[in-house]
């Protein structure tokens, strides 16, 4: 009977510890941010690209 405690007890603590070394449960979000992030600055870098063509086009009008 002891035998089988033990056991118990060693397949809880293990199944325990693997589930803490699996929490990723702030890794979506800090996806979602990144992806955030990129975009923001693939459009800021898209805006001002269009923002100096649009500039340099506007001194060419007579």
């Amino acid at each position: 009977m002891e035998r089988l405690i033990g056991a118990l007890l060693a397949l809880t603590f293990g199944l325990e510890s693997r589930l803490q070394r699996r929490d990723e449960r702030g890794s979506v979000t800090t996806e979602h941010v990144l992806w955030a992030v990129a975009v923001i600055a693939i459009v800021a870098i898209v805006v001002a690209a269009v923002k100096a063509y649009v500039t340099s086009q506007a001194g060419n009008i007579k």
